[in-house]
């Protein structure tokens, strides 16, 4: 069970518009892989494309080497969890779970086998007689991935399935998913727009825009090496700030003030676009060598209080700090910030390409 999914040039047109243009991707045996980005960038398609919902314009998929473009949807082995659940409402939980076996003309006793250990892997067994209409929300997502998964499918497919839920219940279920997938050993490509949910799931991440993907990589490599400002901005905050480098000193000076980078993709003086992280800011008061700012406001958010500051140029920038019992700094205050430069990307002016060599 599970497979590793090749995808070669694959388009998608409706009508005259086109959805993918021309898009390449490697999904690994057993890997937790996530689609993200923002509403209409083509993510649902290249799901549905996938599981046989779609057709395919151009370009070839492949299972394990096995082309399926024109293979029928029963015959890909998929199990697919969906936004809105999708479980039968005239099922009682076991019913719902036990639906694919029963289709698949398994025997009676590997049937409640089956449906007796998913019911238990995710923690439903006890609910096993009720109606979907007698379960929250995080109860009937729970079914539906029982569903899912009993059929021992070699690729899941998962589209927005914690967006219906509240912030609590999604943060459950993102670490019951993560768990259940680590468990049952299956190849598995979750769509998301939800960023701090793609990083907290997936081994790996492709982030992108109008049916382009931007980059590929582990959530780490994504948040501190952004390829480009769409995926720097896109994943988590930062701050872009206008600066320029120098070649003859290998420096980089935004304002006043000038510090060192010499890990920088170019031989001329440019212009660039800085983007810092507010966690990579230190701020305080009267530190040598700080870009003199004034803070502006703040947001107390528990662990962290964000705060906005106007540097010298007029230029706002975002710090995030350890939140003390009381404030450390009031709007009005004078404060000096120290940027850790080795977190620092240096974009070219345009925002398509990442100047910064990793360290």
């Amino acid at each position: 069970m599970s497979v590793n999914i090749s995808i070669r040039n694959a388009v998608k047109r409706y009508g005259n518009a086109t959805i993918i243009p021309d898009l390449t991707l490697e999904v690994g045996d057993k890997e937790f892989f996530t689609l993200l980005g923002p509403s209409g960038c083509g993510k649902t398609t290249l799901l549905r494309m996938i599981a046989g919902f779609n057709t395919i314009e151009a370009g070839d998929f492949f299972f394990n080497g096995k082309r399926i473009n024109d293979m029928d949807v029963s015959r890909r082995n998929i199990g697919m969890v969906f936004q809105n659940y999708a479980i039968f409402p005239h099922y009682t939980v076991k019913q719902n779970v036990e639906f694919g076996l029963k289709n698949r003309r398994l025997p009676r006793a590997e049937t409640e086998a089956l449906t007796e250990e998913f019911l238990e892997l995710m923690q439903i067994r006890e609910l096993r007689d009720r109606m979907p209409e007698r379960l929250s929300g995080g109860q009937q997502q729970r079914v539906a991935l029982a569903r899912a998964i009993v059929i021992k499918p070699d690729v899941l497919l998962m589209d927005e399935p914690l967006s219906n839920l509240d912030a609590k219940l999604r943060l459950e279920m993102r670490q019951a998913i993560r768990r259940l997938q680590k468990e049952v050993g299956i190849t598995t490509i979750y769509v998301t727009h939800d960023q701090e949910e793609a990083m907290a799931i997936s081994d790996r991440i492709a982030v992108m825009k109008d049916g382009v993907i931007q980059q590929v990589g582990t959530p780490q490599e994504i948040y501190h090496r952004p390829a480009n400002l769409f995926v720097a901005t896109f994943i988590g905050r930062t701050n872009l700030i206008d600066a320029e480098y120098r070649a003859s000193t290998k420096t980089v000076r935004m304002h006043s003030f000038e510090f060192p980078m010499d890990r920088l993709s170019l031989e001329a003086d440019a212009p660039v676009v800085l983007s810092v992280r507010p966690e990579d800011l230190q701020m305080g008061r009267d530190a040598a060598g700080g870009i003199r700012s004034t803070v502006s406001d703040s947001i107390f958010l528990g662990m962290n209080t964000h705060y906005m500051v106007t540097a010298a140029g007029g230029q706002v920038i975002e710090i995030i700090h350890e939140s003390a019992m009381d404030a450390l700094f009031k709007p009005g205050d004078a404060v000096d910030l120290r940027i850790r430069t080795e977190k620092i990307n240096v974009f070219s002016k345009d925002g398509t390409r990442n100047l910064t060599h990793a360290n």
